[in-house]
C-alpha cells in the first residue's frame, strides 16, 4: 500500500476539437484557457480564476484510430510512476502509455485498473503543494465517481494501491450501493458504484463545480451539449447533472440550485 493516501492532482480532456471544447467549457463552467507554452506540443491549460485545474489537448490520431473516444481522465499523484505503473500491471491492470517525462513538468503513465477504468499516474517535477481552495469553489472539481464492473473489488484495489478509505455508503435501491471514499481527510472526495448494465465499459466521471446548476444546465444546451440526467438533488443540498459535451465526452456538474 502507498505510504499516504494518494490524491487527484490534475484533470485532462482529450477531444476531437480542442477549440470547440475550450469554448464549450468556458461557457458552461467558466474556465479560462491559456496555451501551456511547452515547445512542440499543443496543450491548453484550463484555469478556475487564477488556479490551473487541468488541461485540454487533441485526441491523438493513433488513439482515435484504435477506437478511443473524446473523454476526461484524472491524474493521481504518486511517489514513483514507474513502480506504480508496474504494480497496476501486476495486479491485473494494464499500462496504456509507458512512463515518460514531460520536461520541466513531471513524469506520467496512463494505466487501466483491473476492471478497465483509466487513470494517469503522475509525479511532478516540483514538490510544491497546491494552495487549498474552498469547498464548492466554482470551476474546481467537486467530486470524482467510479462506475465499476464490481464496486467492492474496485474499492479493494484502490484501497491497496492508493490508501483510500471508506466513507458512508448509501443504498440506491435497484442501482445498488454507492460507496463514498476518502483520501486522507475527514470528508469524502468521491464515490464508487457498480455501473449500470447499459454502460458498456467502466469509467471515472468528474463533477465540476458551478455557481448555479440551473444556469449551467441552460448553458449546456445553448452551447450544443446534451444533458443525460438531472439536475437533481443529492445529499447535502447540492444539485447535479450529467451530460455529454459537443464532441461526445461525458462530464458532470455540481452546484446549488439557481
Amino acid at each position: 500500500m502507498s505510504k499516504s493516501p494518494r490524491k487527484f492532482v490534475w484533470y485532462e480532456l482529450l477531444t476531437s476539437d480542442p477549440a470547440a471544447a475550450e469554448s464549450f467549457y468556458s461557457d458552461v463552467v467558466g474556465w479560462n484557457a491559456q496555451d501551456s507554452g511547452v515547445p512542440g506540443m499543443s496543450y491548453t491549460i484550463l484555469h478556475a480564476g487564477a488556479i490551473p485545474i487541468g488541461g485540454l489537448m487533441a485526441l491523438p490520431e493513433a488513439a482515435h484510430a484504435a477506437g478511443a473516444r473524446p473523454g476526461w481522465i484524472g491524474y493521481v499523484g504518486v511517489d514513483d510512476v514507474d513502480a506504480e505503473a508496474d504494480a497496476f500491471a501486476k495486479a491485473g491492470g494494464v499500462i496504456h502509455k509507458a512512463p515518460a517525462d514531460i520536461p520541466g513538468v513531471g513524469r506520467f503513465a496512463v494505466v487501466g485498473d483491473p476492471q478497465g477504468a483509466a487513470l494517469t499516474l503522475f509525479k511532478a517535477a516540483s514538490d510544491a503543494e497546491p494552495a487549498p481552495v474552498p469547498r464548492g469553489a466554482p470551476g474546481q472539481i467537486g467530486w470524482r465517481e467510479l462506475h465499476a464492473v464490481d464496486r467492492e473489488a474496485a474499492f479493494a484495489f484502490y484501497a491497496e494501491r492508493f490508501g483510500w478509505t471508506k466513507g458512508d455508503a448509501m443504498d440506491l435501491g435497484p442501482m445498488g450501493v454507492y460507496q463514498l471514499f476518502k483520501a486522507g481527510g475527514e470528508e469524502a472526495i468521491g464515490g464508487m458504484m457498480t455501473k449500470l448494465a447499459a454502460m458498456p465499459v467502466p469509467f471515472w466521471l468528474y463533477y465540476f463545480n458551478v455557481a448555479g446548476i440551473d444556469a449551467a444546465a441552460k448553458a449546456v444546451a445553448a452551447a450544443g451539449g446534451q444533458i443525460l440526467n438531472g439536475p437533481h438533488e443529492v445529499p447535502g443540498g447540492d444539485f447535479i447533472l450529467q451530460g455529454l459535451d459537443p464532441q461526445g465526452a461525458m462530464f458532470a456538474l455540481v452546484g446549488p440550485r439557481g
